[in-house]
């Protein structure tokens, strides 16, 4: 990008839109030039291809998403209230995002191999290290990777085949998983660690 922060954000702004009105497939530079009332050629300076604005495009917004879980977890007390706010923050983008639903509606084959195979782990090694942070006030910097981790694969896990048992937009059943099923794994590995090492119960 060659041009002022304000100018490429207008940019994106215009592709989000695109990508929710017609799709990825279907949005050219052009649309995103009309939509971001600007010049093609100012676009291009900017973002030199179509892959190139989609990728800035995506690494905006998955920002963004771990920026609001970040902030979901720093306002809780508890480890308990920090993983139920990321997965809560999590579910509300996946179900509210305007070009996200128009892509997993439309253009699944866009999505699909992007939780596949090695493309699948880089995106969940990525994501479970920009969510880590959040846990880092209760646990060391290796749990809280390794909380991170296990938060983005439960996460995905139910957002893509929903359960009948568990709402991840329930904040009650969201908290209701996290007491019976998250914090017992990261907590009982935790004491089996200091058993072992002697260190506190969550270091």
């Amino acid at each position: 990008m060659n041009d002022s922060p304000a100018l490429a954000d207008r940019i994106l702004d215009g592709a989000l839109a695109c990508v929710a009105r017609v799709g990825v497939a279907k949005t050219t530079l052009d649309d995103v030039a009309r939509e971001a009332g600007c010049a093609r050629a100012t676009v291009y300076r900017s973002f030199p291809g179509r892959h190139a604005l989609f990728r800035a495009l995506l690494d905006r917004e998955v920002a963004a998403l771990g920026a609001r879980a970040l902030a979901a977890a720093a306002a809780a007390d508890t480890l308990a209230d920090a993983v139920a706010g990321v997965i809560l923050v999590g579910a509300e983008t996946f179900h509210s995002h305007p070009a996200l639903g128009f892509v997993l509606a439309h253009e699944p084959e866009l999505v699909a191999p992007q939780l596949s195979f090695e493309r699948g782990s880089a995106m969940l090694l990525a994501t479970a290290d920009l969510i880590a942070p959040a846990f880092t006030r209760f646990l060391s910097a290796d749990r809280a990777a390794r909380l991170g981790e296990w938060v983005t694969r439960l996460t995905l896990s139910y957002l893509c085949d929903p359960s009948d048992y568990v709402r991840l937009d329930d904040p009650a059943q969201v908290r209701e998983l996290v007491d019976a099923f998250v914090l017992p794994g990261i907590t009982r590995s935790s004491a089996f660690a200091s058993a072992s090492s002697g260190e506190g119960a969550l270091q």
